[in-house]
């Protein structure tokens, strides 16, 4: 119970929409606090300046209507002001005697200080306003307590407004709080309600502009993984259907070498055969896992650098001159132009390696094989030249499709090489063309943006 209390707590927390809420209502709620508060203080003051003009004005009237009278007449003075009963009203004739006091049970003192002053008497305290004409001295008091329980009422009243407003201003920011994460919610949904193969693009319609950019990323994000899926079936298809027909051919081997064991010539021929089906298999293998890990490189966007095209060229004729040696074959590099071209260093390594290494395996023995790099101002051109056989011109389009041979080649191979050539190329934004050597056989030209 406490997990599931300590979850939600922190779902609560992460809740875009509960912190939008939170934040929101607290500052509604203390906006209303501290705007009654103001207007609680406000109104108060008013009422005590109002309070005061009263008084004032009370006094300013009764000094020209109260007569001046004697002392002997100021025992039964007490006479009541209309209208007025929280005000005491006093009046003294220039020589102190009281000539006039409304009827009230307060005593205040007989002294009176011009103007406004506070005065505790009878056990609370009056607010008193005195003036003074010429022929008598008039004051007009009040109780605090009954002048703040009015004041109070009054202010009471401007709370009113904002204690009506402060719910209905946050259930309009409840609903609008809601109303603008609704698109997020039926995105959530739409994704959730998805099958594990369902990558097609998520509804941008309705969508926010803040909201608008993720699923645009998230689109994207699908269709890379789409792309990378079509490539893994197409791969695990081509894969099944290339593996077959090398291994039935290793097993019918396999049986003759079996059927030759008396026989130690057709023995000896047998395991030549072997031998030469196990490498072509084990050549095919190597080319699928490098086309796996190429496409692969391609669906997760590895990132690119400067690469030394012509130091790429230098480490492929290297790793590959052993083999040339072998068949008797003329490998060199006859130029190398320093250029820097952006791109994956694994992947234009196994370019080089496979146009190379194509040039060697379709090149007679005892024949020769170019590499070049050459730059200028606008391209970066890697080329492969051989004196093998060639390819029409009718077949150079489609010896780019995977697992395709040239009808009547004797060289073994698995048709993948090409392929991963034009896929790197591609990659790169270069451009792959083929065309005759001046050496007789197939040239292939790379060239790469500078």
């Amino acid at each position: 119970m406490k997990r599931m209390q300590r979850m939600k707590r922190i779902a609560v927390t992460h809740s875009l929409r509960g912190r939008l809420l939170w934040f929101l209502l607290a500052a509604i709620t203390i906006a209303a606090v501290a705007q009654a508060s103001i207007a609680y203080r406000t109104a108060l003051q008013d009422a005590d300046q109002i309070f005061d003009y009263h008084m004032q004005q009370m006094a300013l009237s009764l000094r020209s209507r109260v007569p001046l009278a004697n002392s002997e007449e100021a025992t039964n003075v007490d006479t009541p002001v209309a209208g007025n009963d929280d005000l005491v009203v006093q009046v003294w004739s220039p020589d102190g005697v009281q000539v006039f006091k409304s009827v009230s049970h307060a005593r205040l003192p007989q002294r009176a200080v011009l103007g406004f002053s506070n005065v505790r008497a009878n056990g609370t305290t009056y607010r008193i306003f005195s003036i003074q004409s010429n022929n008598q001295t008039v004051q007009v008091a009040q109780d605090l307590a009954v002048r703040r329980s009015m004041a109070s009422n009054l202010a009471l009243r401007t709370l009113g407004p904002i204690a009506v407003m402060m719910p209905i201003l946050m259930l309009v920011v409840w609903w609008v709080v809601s109303g603008s994460l609704e698109p997020v919610a039926r995105v959530r949904k739409q994704v959730a309600s998805r099958q594990a193969d369902d990558l097609s693009p998520v509804s941008e319609a309705g969508l926010p502009d803040e909201v608008r950019p993720l699923v645009q990323e998230l689109n994207l994000l699908f269709g890379r993984v789409r792309t990378a899926f079509d490539a893994q079936q197409h791969f695990v298809g081509d894969a099944a259907h290339e593996l077959r027909t090398p291994l039935a051919a290793l097993k019918l081997q396999v049986q003759s070498l079996e059927r030759a064991s008396d026989n130690p010539e057709a023995r000896r021929i047998a395991i030549g055969r072997l031998t030469a089906g196990i490498e072509r298999a084990t050549r095919l293998v190597e080319q699928l896992l490098v086309l796996a890990r190429q496409e692969a490189s391609a669906a997760g966007g590895a990132p690119r650098q400067p690469v030394d095209l012509a130091g790429v060229a230098k480490r492929a004729v290297a790793d590959l001159a052993g083999l040339a040696q072998a068949r008797s074959i003329d490998l060199g590099l006859q130029r190398a132009d320093s250029a820097d071209v952006e791109g994956q260093p694994d992947a234009l390594m196994i370019l080089a390696r496979n146009l190379v290494d194509n040039a060697i395996k379709y090149t007679p023995n005892g024949g020769t094989v170019d590499v070049s790099v050459v730059a200028d101002a606008h391209a970066v051109r890697l080329t492969v030249e051989d004196s093998g056989p060639g390819i029409p011109p009718e077949e150079r389009e489609r010896v780019f499709h995977r697992f395709y041979r040239v009808p009547g080649s004797d060289a073994a191979g698995s048709g993948l090489g090409l392929a991963i050539i034009k896929s790197i190329a591609e990659r790169h934004g270069a451009t792959l063309a083929l065309g005759e050597s001046r050496l007789g056989g197939l040239e292939v030209t790379v060239t790469f943006p500078a």
